[in-house]
């Protein structure tokens, strides 16, 4: 399902968020639209959609395509691509955003549970990325934005098995892309943050479990977002963006003191991980 007002403004550019509806996503959109983008928003609730529209609407004038699609489906992505072209709309700013978790040991769920998860935060993230890349290299300009983790970053727990080692894939491809495009005109970067209030945690049910954890390891959606819509807008882009000095912190740790870091981590890991 589409969904456009008909007041296009051909002067102002495209942006295009996924998992749009709420959180991260819709952030986005609120800081892309103030700073004068049209968007197409992206998600399964197409009622959810319509709030952040008319959000936009209100706040800034700004019109919005709204797509309803489920990023499991393998077709998603083209029909994306073929609303796009329908309305004539060239997209220079991608947030590749949808995602969640998939709570449990890695033997729990069956194996349509991870073939989705896989497609969802892995394959739809190439594939539209693929898609709407060459149009940025042609105009000599576009902005890539793959929202990964701290989690792709630091030592791995039990549980959650594909969630960490889905976003390290995001920050890799996300770190070459950004060397292949840099030249082009294309910044590229993976936006790497740590836990942040949003409905992820409601939407996999581990609410009640993350809500124990110390509040200053908590991130603003509106911080992360303002972090790294200002890194994109640096004549170089880092290709990793990590909000918060908790969290540069503790990758920092990761990094230089590992064994420490594994052991906080397997001591730590029953407040953030579901492992049955």
């Amino acid at each position: 399902m589409t969904q456009k007002n008909n007041h296009s403004d051909q002067s102002k550019p495209w942006a295009l968020v996924t998992g749009a509806s709420a959180g991260i996503g819709a952030e986005f959109c609120r800081q892309l639209a103030a700073q004068g983008y049209q968007l197409v928003l992206v998600a399964r609730r197409a009622d959810k959609l319509q709030g952040v529209a008319d959000e936009l609407q209100k706040s800034h004038a700004t019109e919005s395509l709204i797509i309803q699609a489920d990023l499991s489906k393998r077709d998603a992505c083209q029909t994306i691509i073929e609303c796009l072209k329908q309305e004539n709309i060239n997209i220079e700013y991608l947030v590749n955003n949808a995602g969640y978790g998939l709570p449990g040991s890695f033997h729990v769920p069956d194996w349509k549970e991870h073939a989705d998860f896989i497609q969802v935060m892995m394959t739809a993230v190439c594939e539209l990325t693929w898609r709407l890349l060459p149009g940025m290299r042609e105009r000599g300009r576009g902005f890539i934005v793959n929202v990964a983790s701290v989690a792709g970053l630091v030592t791995p727990s039990a549980g959650h098995t594909l969630y960490g080692a889905s976003k390290s894939f995001l920050i890799k491809f996300s770190e070459a892309l950004a060397l292949e495009n840099a030249e082009a005109g294309v910044k590229v970067c993976a936006l790497c943050p740590g836990f942040t209030y949003s409905e992820f945690h409601d939407v996999n049910g581990t609410r009640e479990m993350i809500s124990k954890l110390p509040s200053y390891l908590w991130l603003d959606s509106k911080d992360v977002v303002a972090d790294t819509v200002s890194a994109m807008s640096a004549k170089e882009v880092k290709p990793v963006v990590i909000p918060g000095r908790q969290y540069k912190a503790i990758v920092f740790a990761n990094r230089h003191l590992p064994w420490l870091a594994a052991f906080l981590t397997k001591r730590n890991a029953k407040h953030f991980r579901v492992t049955d």
